[in-house]
């Protein structure tokens, strides 16, 4: 009850205050003034922070509706002249639109994108298949609708329809071959694996290997070598496999800090330095070492915005997790309650099921006031 007292989770009632008051000398009235204006603060403090929310999810929206207005300006179907024929230009225009799609992802979940991304790689498939163009440019398309499967398939996966996601992926995959690049035929397989980690399938570690085989050592951009070998660390991590998964980090961690004259493709846009040190503490956290998670994951997320909510959210369960395994019962409360404020208004599956993860391990300490507290708030 002291505890609750001084967190403010619970103030001293009428017949606490009088004992208060005879232990330690204190007038009724002065504990009473007390109580009062701690509830006016603590009520202060919980409309700034609901204002805070709301504020973070007006941004994101703001974001996300800005940005579908500048794709609406150009329209693929007026790409197909009356006679059909597509130049070279035409993929360079369809690459710039599917890089601004790309990046609504970064803002919102997969259930507010899904039908976005599948309109837009039906009218690209379509215009591939009533087109005339050279085989260079065929190539190009066969690229772009690659990518575009991709999104479709990562925005079907992140609002928790597994299926659809397997279908735009297998699509992704037979693309990125025919296309001839290796590159997307690796990140392919890559979300192959990642989708195996999650419905419990037995591939995952075969997907990710290939994936990182198909592009070799050479030849690509590290940032691709990176993300690649990132995937396959994770899928050993998520299996228990210590000393594999810290083997494909160490991959990822030399390729991130190479220096090479090959161009970055588009959708590896994202893969950065910050990007690898999450995934290893991810990784950590899911192997339970938490005193190699920590750090990793503390020192990244210390640079991650809020209106990347999803994914903050996301990396933000794990650091909780790690809190737990170290025995930080109340830290990882107090994150697990972030997790909870940055997934208020996504339309994702994913952060709420990470969420309920970790509250169901903090419900063997209920007894601890932050952790009550995080248990009551989620039940509400």
């Amino acid at each position: 009850m002291v505890s609750r007292w001084e967190n403010e989770d619970r103030l001293p009632d009428p017949v606490s205050r009088k004992l208060l008051s005879a232990e330690f000398g204190v007038p009724e009235e002065t504990l009473r003034r007390a109580v009062v204006l701690a509830r006016r603060l603590r009520r202060q403090r919980h409309d700034a922070l609901r204002n805070e929310q709301e504020s973070d999810v007006d941004r994101r929206e703001f974001i996300a509706a800005s940005a579908g207005v500048g794709i609406a300006v150009i329209q693929p179907a007026s790409l197909l002249s009356s006679g059909r024929r597509l130049g070279s230009d035409v993929p360079r225009q369809l690459s710039a639109r599917t890089a601004r799609l790309r990046r609504l992802d970064d803002f919102v979940g997969g259930g507010d994108t899904l039908h976005m991304y599948v309109d837009e790689l039906s009218v690209t498939t379509r215009l591939a298949g009533e087109g005339v163009y050279t085989e260079q440019t065929g190539r190009a398309l066969r690229g772009i609708i690659a990518e575009q499967a991709q999104l479709a398939g990562w925005a079907a996966y992140d609002a928790g329809q597994y299926e659809e996601a397997r279908r735009h992926y297998m699509t992704a995959l037979a693309a990125s071959k025919a296309a001839e690049d290796p590159a997307l035929e690796g990140n392919s397989l890559a979300f192959l694996a990642y989708l195996e980690w999650t419905v419990g399938g037995g591939a995952g570690i075969a997907y990710a290997t290939a994936g990182l085989e198909v592009i070799g050592r050479a030849g690509f951009a590290p940032a691709v070598r990176a993300l690649l070998a990132d995937r396959l660390a994770w899928q050993h991590a998520t299996s228990g496999h210590e000393r594999e998964a810290d083997y494909a980090l160490k991959l990822a961690e030399e390729a991130i800090n190479e220096h090479s004259d090959h161009p970055t493709p588009d959708w590896a846009y994202w893969v950065d330095h910050d990007e690898i040190a999450i995934m290893t503490g991810r990784c950590w956290a899911e192997l339970h070492r938490p005193l190699r998670a920590i750090p990793a994951l503390e020192d990244a997320l210390s640079r991650y915005d809020d209106t990347r909510a999803r994914d903050k959210a996301l990396y933000l369960s794990w650091l909780a997790s790690a809190y737990l395994d170290a025995g930080e019962v109340e830290q990882a409360a107090a994150i697990t309650g972030r997790v909870l404020d940055l997934s208020q208004g996504l339309a994702s599956t994913r952060p709420a099921g990470r969420a309920r993860l970790i509250m169901k391990r903090l419900g063997a300490h209920r007894t601890l006031a932050p952790v009550s507290a995080l248990l009551e708030r989620a039940e509400v």
